[in-house]
């Protein structure tokens, strides 16, 4: 995707809050000229989970570092830091990052999350980086149980000059999808994204919504839905872990889009999100521009944590 090609400095930047938290307190267990022991690996996990690491994956990193002490292939405390940047980096197998293209027709994205999260808003950043590569984009407003919500996917397909197929606050999100399936087809779009609620009386309800808009969608488009990205808010931390599991039960998502990266010192629960879920990061949220949406990269995002 060569429009998402943010400088180094951006990422570096978002990460700011993150990397103070994290990386600061990581740096101050590994102090000039200390050795590797018990006690230092102790003081690092907890420095791990307090970076919202995640308790699961900090005590596996800590039991990776301490095999690698005990078979001497790090002595000292300088060591440590590429031995993290080396284990992190391996949590993300290439395959598993890119967006799962149509061979032909439209490519079928649902996006989930809850209200808060930044839904639409990423939407908007994926539109607007998709129509920026050449392709033609239709917007289909299926969270139609809060009408602020098929209001604003409108005012964002105004400014990006982008197809918006919606139908009266209240509808039936099945009918509307139906529906942005046949447009998307007839206009020849390349690529279809679908708003799906954040919120219903239940989370019963809500999760047979969204099982029904994917069957929906499966049925009108061969192949269809081809990517299923969840919108996490990254300033909850791990709460977000416990949404991606609920949601993974209700619509097999495919992968993150994490929002909000840059106004928070919880940017380890990328990590965290990986291994307790074994979901893909795929896109990451970092400023409020249209133009602030990247392909989540971990080698370059480990090289900005630890910059």
């Amino acid at each position: 995707m060569a429009l998402f090609r943010k400088t180094f400095s951006k990422l570096s930047a978002g990460l700011a809050k993150t990397r103070a938290k994290l990386t600061g307190g990581i740096k101050a267990v590994l102090s000039i000229g200390r050795n590797v022991d018990d006690h230092l690996l102790e003081e690092l996990e907890e420095t791990l989970v307090a970076g919202d690491i995640g308790v699961t994956t900090a005590m596996q990193i800590c039991g990776d570092l301490r095999q690698a002490y005990r078979e001497k292939r790090i002595a000292k405390a300088e060591d440590v830091i590429p031995f993290l940047k080396s284990e992190i980096k391996s949590y993300w197998p290439a395959a598993d990052r890119r967006i799962r293209m149509a061979q032909s027709g439209p490519t079928v994205i649902l996006v989930a999350g809850v209200n808060g999260a930044g839904k639409t808003t990423s939407i908007a950043k994926l539109a607007y980086a998709f129509k920026g590569e050449g392709k033609k984009v239709c917007l289909a407003a299926a969270d139609t149980f809060r009408a602020a919500a098929v209001e604003q996917l409108t005012i964002w397909s105004d400014r990006l000059g982008v197809d918006i197929i919606k139908h009266a606050a209240g509808s039936d999100p099945g009918a509307v999808v139906f529906d942005a399936c046949d447009a998307a087809v007839a206009r020849k779009a390349d690529i279809l994204l679908v708003d799906t609620a954040g919120r219903l009386h239940t989370q019963d309800n809500l999760m047979r919504e969204l099982t029904k808009i994917r069957n929906v969608v499966a049925k009108k488009i061969p192949g269809a839905p081809h990517e299923v990205l969840l919108v996490l808010d990254a300033t909850t931390g791990q709460n977000a872990i416990n949404q991606a599991r609920v949601f993974q039960q209700a619509v097999d998502v495919t992968g993150i889009f994490l929002a909000k990266l840059d106004g928070t010192a919880k940017g380890g629960i990328v990590v965290a999100i990986r291994k307790e879920t074994n979901l893909p990061v795929k896109f990451i949220g970092i400023g409020e521009k249209l133009a602030d949406v990247e392909p989540f990269d971990p080698d370059t995002f480990v090289e900005a944590l630890f910059e």
